[in-house]
């Protein structure tokens, strides 16, 4: 089954066409990982299924429902995006930028409950940022605001997170403390996660399914033994890379590449 479905999508930038006629299927419960060279079109795809951008043709279906059918609240209930890059607006604390990601679950006023703080805590403290809750976000680090933007999306408490390059601006440690969160929440949870990731090796660690695009075209997908291989990864990225396969977690690495 899948969580994300796209028939024949399209996505132009006013007449230059990034993506055309791209059929992806991001299988429910899974973690999947799409990798690509800058400018492939992979952010592209990411903000069109989260409907930041509109599809030039094409179907997205979310759970199988036309996702142009669905209301903007809905597909919130469904499905948190964290686009690459997010800017927050001056003043705010981190308590406070958290609490967006529960604005999908209110009605009336939006006042917050008693269960919307609750889930607020849980998204900082799961990432190690509680005792930050009254700081101001412009007083963070990189790296800190990043992960405070994690936590928004955890606080919005959907059965999909869509991830634009999460771990930007983390060292090596922090960008694996979220990564194993969000391989906690995925194997705990059940919950679907679809990242762009740059970082080929973490791309193939984490991920049970994975997607490389080239030129806006799916060039290959499957699991990550399937994709980390010298023919893939030279039509991909344009390099000759020594891959093997690492005896703690079963999983290929890149351990070294030049360029063709």
């Amino acid at each position: 089954m899948n969580s994300i479905k796209t028939e024949n999508l399209s996505i132009a930038y006013g007449n230059f066409e990034i993506v055309k006629d791209l059929n992806l299927n991001i299988p429910k419960g899974k973690i999947t990982t799409i990798i690509g060279a800058n400018g492939c079109g992979k952010s592209t795809i990411l903000k069109t299924i989260a409907r930041i951008l509109q599809a030039k043709s094409g179907v997205i279906y979310l759970n199988d429902s036309d996702i142009q059918g669905l209301s903007s609240k809905s597909i919130a209930k469904k499905m948190a995006v964290l686009p690459q890059g997010p800017q927050a607006p001056n003043g705010l604390t981190v308590g406070e930028l958290v609490a967006y990601g529960r604005f999908p679950h209110q009605s009336g006023f939006g006042k917050l409950m008693k269960e919307d703080r609750e889930k607020i805590d849980w998204a900082l403290k799961i990432i190690g940022m509680d005792e930050f809750k009254d700081r101001p976000i412009e007083s963070l680090s990189g790296g800190q605001r990043q992960r405070v933007w994690i936590a928004m999306a955890l606080a919005q408490e959907t059965e999909i997170l869509l991830l634009d390059e999460p771990t930007t601006y983390l060292d090596l440690a922090h960008q694996l403390e979220i990564l194993q969160l969000l391989e906690k929440l995925n194997k705990e949870q059940g919950r679907t996660i679809v990242m762009v990731i740059h970082e080929l090796n973490n791309a193939a660690r984490f991920a049970d399914y994975m997607v490389g695009i080239k030129d806006g075209n799916i060039v290959c997908k499957g699991t990550p033994k399937e994709i980390m291989t010298k023919d893939n990864l030279r039509k991909i990225f344009n390099i000759e890379a020594e891959v093997v396969i690492e005896p703690i977690n079963n999983k290929p690495v890149c351990i070294t590449y030049n360029l063709v």
